[in-house]
C-alpha cells in the first residue's frame, strides 16, 4: 500500500530518498524552506569523495553503492553525472591511499608532472563528478516524474509540525537538524566557493592539507575552493575568495582568472557519524533520519536513500 510521506529538506539527501520512495510506488512530498540553487548542496563542489564526514560503519559501504549508481548515470547526458580523473595530494610526506581506492583503481602519482610543486605526494582514482548546476535539476526532474510534490518556504519548528496525513516524515533537514530534533552532535562546517571560467584541466585537484584547496571542473565553469570552518555564517568573505583564487591559482601556476559566483554553505557534520536510523516521534508517528554528512553528502546520498527505501518498508 502507496505510504503518504513528508520529506524535510531538499538537498541532495532529501532529493534522492524521495525519488527512491516514489518510484516504489509511495507518495512523497517535499518541505524544505530552500529549493533549488538556494540549497547548501548547490553550493557543492560535489566530487565524490567521502570527506569530512564522522565516524561510521556503514559510511564505506554507502559511499562505494553510491559510486556505482553514479556510474550508470554518468551514460546518461541528461544527469550532469561524469567521471572523472581525481587527483589527492599531500603537502607534506608521502601520502597513504586509503584501503577503499585500490579496488577502484587508484595509483600512486610518481612523475614530478603529474605531481604540482606545491604538494609532496599524490594518488589518483577515477570517480563520478556531479554538476549540481545540472544533476540538482535533474534529480527535482525525475523526482516529479515519479509523482513527487515539492514546497518550498517550509519551516518546521518540530517534527510534528508536519501534518498528520503524512503516515511517515524522513528527515532529511541537513544543518536544520540541530534544532529541528535538537542533535547537540551536529556542527556546523562552513565551506566557500569561487567560480571561475571554464577550464580544459583533465582532471580534478583536491588537497585537504591546509590550506584546503580543490580545483573541479565542471561542464560549464570551474570551482575553486575553499573553507572548512566552524561557523554558520552563509555570508561570503570577500577576503576567503581572495585567498582561495590566490592559491588555487598558484597550484594551477595560472594568472587569476575572473570570479563569475562566489557560494558558502553549511556542511552538515556530525560527530558522531552520519545518522540513518529509524525512531518514534512525539505524536506515535515513525521518523527515518536521514543527516550529518558533513562534506560527503553526495558521495553517500544513493547508499543512504536506499537505507530509508528498507527502513521504510
Amino acid at each position: 500500500m502507496a505510504k503518504a510521506i513528508a520529506v524535510i529538506g531538499a538537498g541532495v539527501s532529501g532529493l534522492t530518498s524521495a525519488i527512491l520512495l516514489a518510484e516504489q510506488g509511495n507518495r512523497p512530498a517535499i518541505f524544505a524552506e530552500e529549493i533549488g540553487a538556494r540549497t547548501t548542496s548547490a553550493a557543492a563542489g560535489a566530487i565524490w569523495f567521502p570527506y569530512d564526514a564522522g565516524p561510521s560503519a556503514h559510511a564505506i559501504t554507502w559511499a562505494l553503492e553510491t559510486y556505482r549508481i553514479l556510474q550508470n548515470l554518468a551514460h546518461d547526458s541528461r544527469s550532469g553525472v561524469s567521471i572523472i580523473e581525481q587527483r589527492i595530494y599531500s603537502r607534506s610526506g608521502e601520502i597513504e591511499i586509503p584501503d577503499w581506492a585500490m579496488p577502484l583503481g587508484a595509483r600512486r602519482l610518481r612523475a614530478r608532472a603529474e605531481i604540482p610543486s606545491a604538494f609532496t605526494s599524490g594518488f589518483a582514482i577515477d570517480v563520478p563528478l556531479m554538476d549540481t548546476t545540472i544533476y540538482l535539476d535533474y534529480l527535482a526532474r525525475r523526482f516529479a516524474a515519479a509523482g513527487g510534490e515539492m514546497h518550498s518556504d517550509v519551516r518546521f519548528e518540530k517534527l510534528e509540525d508536519v501534518e498528520p496525513k503524512f503516515d511517515l516524515v524522513i528527515n532529511c533537514a541537513g544543518i536544520g537538524a540541530s534544532t529541528l530534533v535538537h542533535d547537540p552532535d551536529l556542527e556546523p562546517h562552513r565551506g566557500q566557493v569561487a567560480i571561475v571560467q571554464k577550464m580544459d584541466l583533465g582532471c580534478a585537484i583536491v588537497c585537504d592539507d591546509a590550506p584546503l584547496t580543490y580545483v573541479i571542473p565542471r561542464t560549464n565553469d570551474c570551482v575553486f575552493g575553499g573553507t572548512n570552518d566552524l561557523s554558520d555564517d552563509r555570508a561570503v568573505d570577500p577576503a576567503a575568495t581572495a585567498r582561495i583564487v590566490a592559491e588555487c591559482s598558484r597550484v594551477l601556476k595560472i594568472n587569476k582568472p575572473e570570479v563569475l559566483a562566489e557560494r558558502a554553505g553549511i556542511r552538515p557534520f556530525r560527530r558522531s557519524g552520519v545518522r540513518v536510523e529509524r525512531a518514534e516521534m512525539c505524536d506515535g508517528r515513525t521518523v527515518i533520519h536521514n543527516y550529518g554528512h558533513g562534506g560527503a553528502g553526495f558521495t553517500f546520498s544513493w547508499g543512504c536513500a536506499r537505507e530509508v527505501l528498507r527502513l521504510a518498508a
